[in-house]
Order: structure tokens, then sequence, then C-alpha cells
């Protein structure tokens, strides 16, 4: 059963076009990756098929009473002196008629279930919005979304600013929400989700079944195939230019219908939008550095009384390629800060290596003025680069990264997201650097820069320290892996972030505290378990009550997600087909599963208050 259908949708900015007659139907039961190159209008095209915004042409057609909830790339919460009051403002605000319209009882499910989700993602619902982090806010995003039980699910980059934990958490939900789009650069996150892949390319939208490993398979046939075509159309064209040519010399009477051929290629060839350019990146590693890199010995640090960093002594070396893995808060900005000098431990020595010349690529591009233009930003006070050997004119460097030679005088502040990760990359690229520190440098970057700066990092011959939360990136780039394993106790493991998995001690990190979570069993409570459970304080629970209580989302879990298939059943066309019997047993269902729902969220609440 079809959700949304684009019909011949046109669409616009300024000359250049985002859709150009494209074509889409999304299904119940689909989850789709939407990928492309920045600034091909994935997001507008997410914010169309969410009613946001309006086609030049064409039609969005969408099933009577579809629901749909979307999370934006940097999500907006309103100011409220709790995440719980500030995400329900958010929800007042997006979806205020149906939540004015909506009983008692359902508001107090809807509540309830965003209670179980931001328990889920482990966020503390009485923290203040101001005081959040970004990945604090984005799960705060996506529980709302998600408690909502939509029918489609709208999510625009959904995976910045999460930690790897709570990436995989995401995954686990959205394999279970009816149906879900997806505009993500994670290509591992791709893999895992999606069951087919949508690319928006040059104004077309094209679709191929199957997960991120499918897409890349079958696209590689098709570029293959693409550029064979291109180099046979131009090899027929120069012949006909010559042939024309040489027919004016020669003063011959020309075929007619020949010349009108020639000028259809040449109206043909002008329209033809060829593949936009990739960036060309070129590592200059300078003078080698030192043997030894860095060198820590019993550093530690704190934060609040918060053990960040406890005794950790290791030694970096040369060409060593170093990958740091941990939640958001464990300190892995605060450790590169430790390297680099910027950052003074609480106590322990760090030696720097001799003749280091850095690179430091900063998540969030603090090293970016708004107001300088780009061509400032690169090369201050003058208008060539210098990479190594070879000198290039500023609009030519630029020209690399994909900005064109009208945009080096823009500002910096008109950029979007991905553009400015890549004018840091050209920033950080420009000069020599034997060390190149990497800060979540994937945030932002489409999927072919992402590759090619991939390529570039492998190739490179000096040392580099990377965060990332980008499983792939990290499996195809480092050799060594520095996890964050809880209590600022940090451990060295060899390979990537699949080789850490296998090594690594479970749990490996630490799970969020969650107010709401329920604790492991102690031994004592054994002896508590005999006694009866009532009016006991909180986190005395019977240890029967406490798996209950573990078990209960889950259980809430199925049966929304079984009413929520009944509900879509009953809403087809065809429904009335099945029959009267089929019919009654449907509607006994509904019924039964709408009362089970409000048993058990009732015993979640006692035991949740016990």
């Amino acid at each position: 059963m079809s959700l949304v259908t684009l019909l011949d949708a046109h669409l616009s900015y300024g000359d250049r076009p985002l859709l150009d007659g494209a074509e889409l139907v999304v299904r119940a039961g689909e989850r789709v990756g939407l990928i492309g190159r920045n600034g091909t209008g994935k997001s507008t095209l997410l914010r169309v098929i969410a009613g946001l915004a309006q086609l030049d042409d064409g039609q969005v057609q969408r099933r009577d009473g579809l629901r749909t909830a979307s999370v934006e790339q940097e999500p907006e919460l309103p100011a409220a002196p709790t995440l719980r009051a500030s995400l329900l403002e958010r929800l007042a605000l997006t979806a205020g008629a149906d939540l004015v319209h909506a009983d008692e009882r359902e508001r107090w499910r809807l509540e309830a279930r965003l209670s179980e989700f931001m328990q889920r993602f482990g966020l503390d619902p009485e923290r203040a919005p101001a005081n959040s982090s970004g990945g604090e806010r984005k799960r705060a995003a996506l529980a709302l979304a998600l408690a909502l039980q939509p029918e489609l699910l709208l999510l625009d980059e959904p995976t910045n600013h999460l930690d790897i934990e709570g990436i995989e958490q995401l995954e686990e939900l959205l394999v279970k929400v009816p149906a879900c789009m997806v505009i993500t650069h994670d290509r591992a996150f791709l893999d895992r989700i999606t069951t087919r892949i949508l690319e928006l390319d040059r104004g077309i939208l094209r679709s191929y079944p199957g997960n991120f490993a499918a897409y890349e398979e079958r696209k590689d046939q098709e570029l293959a195939a693409e550029e064979l075509a291109r180099r046979r159309f131009d090899k027929f064209w120069a012949q006909e230019e010559v042939w024309i040519r040489k027919g004016v010399e020669a003063r011959r009477t020309r075929n007619e219908g020949r010349v009108k051929r020639l000028e259809r290629l040449r109206v043909e060839r002008a329209e033809r939008r060829d593949r936009i350019g990739n960036i060309k990146l070129s590592l200059d590693t300078g003078e080698r550095s030192g043997q030894l890199v860095a060198e820590l010995m019993a550093v530690r640090k704190t934060f609040g009384g918060r053990p960040i960093i406890d005794g950790l002594s290791m030694r970096i070396m040369r060409g060593d390629r170093i990958g740091l893995i941990g939640p958001n808060g464990a300190g892995k900005s605060t450790l590169l800060g430790i390297l680099l000098g910027s950052v003074a431990p609480d106590s322990g020595t760090v030696r720097l290596g001799t003749n280091l010349q850095i690179a430091y690529f900063d998540q969030l591009r603090a090293q970016l003025d708004p107001e300088r233009t780009l061509a400032e930003t690169i090369s201050p006070g003058s208008d060539w680069v210098e990479i190594g050997t070879e000198r290039k004119h500023i609009a030519s460097y630029l020209g690399d990264f994909l900005f064109s030679a009208q945009r080096a005088q823009s500002p910096v502040k008109m950029l979007s997201g991905g553009e400015r990760n890549r004018l840091l990359l050209a920033r950080l690229f420009a000069r020599p650097a034997n060390l190149v520190v990497l800060d979540e440098p994937t945030n932002d970057l489409d999927i072919e820069s992402l590759e090619l700066l991939e390529q570039r990092l492998q190739e490179y011959p000096g040392t580099l320290l990377l965060v990332s939360h980008d499983r792939r990136f990290l499996d195809n780039v480092v050799t060594q892996t520095l996890a964050a394993e809880g209590n600022g106790l940090w451990q060295e493991y060899v390979g990537g972030y699949s080789d850490w998995m296998q090594q690594r001690r479970a749990p490996a990190i630490l799970p969020r505290s969650s107010p709401a979570a329920p604790r492991a069993v102690e031994p004592e409570d054994d002896e508590a378990a005999k006694g009866p459970s009532r009016d006991r304080p909180r986190g005395k629970l019977s240890y029967k009550d406490q798996r209950e209580l573990a078990t209960l989302p889950d259980e809430i879990e199925a049966l929304e997600r079984e009413q929520s298939q009944l509900l879509s059943l009953m809403s087809d066309p065809d429904y009335h087909r099945r029959g009267a019997q089929q019919i009654r047993e449907d509607r006994r269902r509904s019924e039964e599963i709408e009362v089970l729902l409000l048993a058990k969220f009732e015993r979640w609440e006692t035991l949740e208050k016990s």
C-alpha cells in the first residue's frame, strides 16, 4: 500500500534544478535511505514529503489520514525548564490541532510513550534543554518522533552528534517502525536498516532495492555504462563536427538530414548535466617528525568531580593511526586537547615529540570565522596556496573542493554544514602536517567525499588521531583503537571498530545512567524479595517486580506495533473484502489490545513509583 507518491515533480533553487521530473512511491513496510551529494536537495525533498515545502510543478499524493513525523538535521527545542517540558512544547507546535482534539487517555498514553523512549535513549527528563549537548537534543527529538507512532518517519541525518551506542539503539528502534525515510551518510547504518536506497542525482531520483552494499554494486555497473555511453556520444559528436567543417571547406552539397542531426546533438550536449565532480584531496606530510610523537604518563583529568581520564599511560609513535571510541561526554575531545597541549591534565605528564607539524580538524568548526571570505580562510593575505612543490591559485584550489571561483569572495556564514566541512578540510590540507588530528570529520559530508577522504587517509604516511562514530570509516582508516571503558578508564586495542567489538570486555562502554532505568539485583535484594513489595522505597523492588519492570517496555512496544498494523490494515480501501467474520475478529482484537495497553501502562507507572 503506497503512503506517498510523487508524480513528475519539479523544484528549482534559483537556476539550479533540485527535482527535474522526479518520480517516487513510498510503500508501507519500506525503510528508504535517501543519499546524494551535498546541495542536491535531499532535505528539501524530505520537507516536500512532510508537507512543509511546495513543488514548483507536479503532484504529491499522500494516503488519507497519513501520520508522519520529522526530525530535522539540527532539531530546535523550545525554551523550557526541563527536557520533557520542551518536547511537549515542540509537540504542541508541530502537531497542535491533533493534540487539541486527542482525548485525555490518548494524551496520557503519548506522554507515557515519550517517557519510555527517553529512557531508551538514556535521557534525563529533568535536564534543562539549555544545558543539553547536541547529541542529547538529537536523541530527545528522536524520542518524541518515535513516541508519536507515525506511519511514515522522516529523518534528516539522524546519526549526526550520536555516539556509537546511540546509533545502535536507533537502529534497533527503526527496524520496528511501519515505514521510514532517512537521509544519512553512515554506510553501516544504511546497511543495517534500509530495504531500498534512493539516490537523488542531478534532479532525478533513482531507486535501488536492498541495502547500501547492494546499491554500491549496482552503482559501479551503472557508472561504468554511463561513462562508456558518454565517450561514444562525444566521439560521434566530434566526428559530425569534423564532417560539417570539411563540407564547408570543400564547398560540397551537405546532407540536410545529417546537418539537422548534428544540430540536435549540439542541443543535447549543451543540455547534458555531467555528474558533479569529486573533491581533490592531497596531504603534504612536510618534514618527518621524530620517532616519538607523544607520551602520556599517569595522566588524570576530572570535570565536576567525575573522572574523564584516570591514570592513562601510553605512547604514540610516528605512523600510528589511532581511533578514539566512546560515548558522548567520555572525554575524547578532552584527551585530544591534552595531546595537543591546549588542555592541561590535573596530574601526570605529557611529553610531545620533536618537529611536529599539526593539522587539527575541530568538530565545532571554531576555526572558521563566519565573517571572513572563503579565500581569506584558506590563504589570508595571499592569492596562492603551496601544496608540497605545487603552487596553486586560490580559485583553482577552492575548485578542488567543489567551490566555484565566484564563491571565493563569499562569507563563510553563507555555507551549509557540508560545505563548511569541505572548507575546513581545504584549510587543513593547505598546510604541511606530519600529525593530523580529526575530531568528527565525517559529519555532513556526502558519501563520495567521505570515501575520498578515507582513501587519502589510507595513503597518508604521517601520524593520525581520529575521533569518529562512523563505524565503517573507523574500520577503513585506523589500525589501533583507544576506547573509553567508563569511570575514566581507557584501553588500547589492535585494529578498528569491528576488531574492538571482538576483543572488548562486556560491557566495553558503560550504558548511560537513567533515572527510570531499573538497577541490577544486588545480593541483599534476595532477602527483601521474600517480603511484600508494597510501599517499599524506590530501588527495593522484589526480584520478580524488577523482572516485570524490565520486560514491560518490550511488551508495550509489541502490543503497540500489533495495534498499528491492525489500524493500517483496517484503513486499507480493500479491507471490506476480508469478510464479516475477519472484520469482527480484528475489531475484537483491537479493543482487547486497548485494554491490555492501559493495564500495562498503569502497572508500569505503579512499579516506577515503588
